[in-house]
């Protein structure tokens, strides 16, 4: 393969993924990982990416980026899904305890597929299963549930991603102790950890994994060795990731030696 062709290649490969590592496109083209560098240097010159340590991400993916909730609620639909469902047998047939669901829309994924297994409110069902979140997307799903009495976080109103967050609400959040959370987030990395753009975002989630119990994070592949702004949460403080591919060397040996496990859907 002549270099133009592997760069248009890696520039599809890029539209797909959103972020490449050397060492994998050099597998994937038998070349070396000096060749690749050369090739990513060649595309970051016509603007096509920006070199990250270890690799590259389009251009514009930096550490600030953030879609709203009703953009990234179309997203990779099916995976989150499938993430959704595995993330919830940590729960068991017979749970009956707290959870905590985060904002976004991998969790809101696991708060529909809790709800469509718990069936719709009939009634003075009995409630086996104490919910809290912090998310104004989420908390209909949640209240209109079989079996589910759900408390709500308030604070000031985040826009983007239509959670609370603020002072107040790390405080609410920092008086419970839920048997189980499940955390979003917009980037896992080795280096960085559980990373978002926002630091009113992080506060929140740094609170919810002080709190829980057990801390399950559901995350697509697109989330892999993807730092943001704000670290809220380093490897070792999480003891479930479920997610939908199996994450690439470097981030898979971090979680190893984290303690980490790893539940693909």
């Amino acid at each position: 393969m002549y270099a133009m062709e592997r760069q248009q290649a890696i520039e599809q490969i890029l539209l797909a993924e959103g972020r490449i590592a050397v060492v994998d496109l050099a597998r994937r083209f038998d070349v070396t990982t000096e060749t690749v560098r050369r090739d990513l240097a060649a595309l970051e010159e016509t603007g096509v990416l920006v070199r990250v340590h270890g690799g590259a991400v389009a251009k514009g993916a930096d550490s600030m980026r953030e879609s709203t909730v009703l953009e990234r609620a179309g997203s990779r639909g099916q995976a989150k899904s499938a993430i959704a469902a595995r993330a919830l047998t940590a729960l068991g047939e017979d749970f009956r305890g707290s959870v905590f669901i985060d904002a976004g829309t991998t969790t809101a994924a696991v708060a529909d597929e809790l709800a469509r297994r718990l069936g719709t409110r009939h009634g003075d069902a009995q409630e086996r299963i104490e919910a809290v979140t912090h998310s104004l997307t989420i908390a209909p799903t949640l209240a209109a549930a079989d079996g589910v009495s759900l408390s709500v976080i308030g604070g000031r109103i985040r826009g983007i991603t239509a959670a609370a967050v603020g002072a107040d609400t790390v405080a609410a959040i920092g008086r419970l102790r839920p048997d189980v959370a499940f955390i979003g987030t917009n980037g896992v990395s080795a280096a960085f950890g559980l990373s978002t753009p926002d630091p009113d975002e992080a506060s929140v989630k740094s609170a919810i994994v002080r709190a829980a119990r057990r801390v399950i994070v559901v995350a697509d592949a697109s989330k892999h060795e993807t730092d943001l702004l704000v670290s809220f949460a380093a490897l070792s403080d999480i003891d479930v990731l479920v997610t939908d591919a199996d994450p690439p060397g470097e981030l898979a040996a971090a979680l190893r030696d984290a303690g980490v496990e790893v539940w693909l859907a």
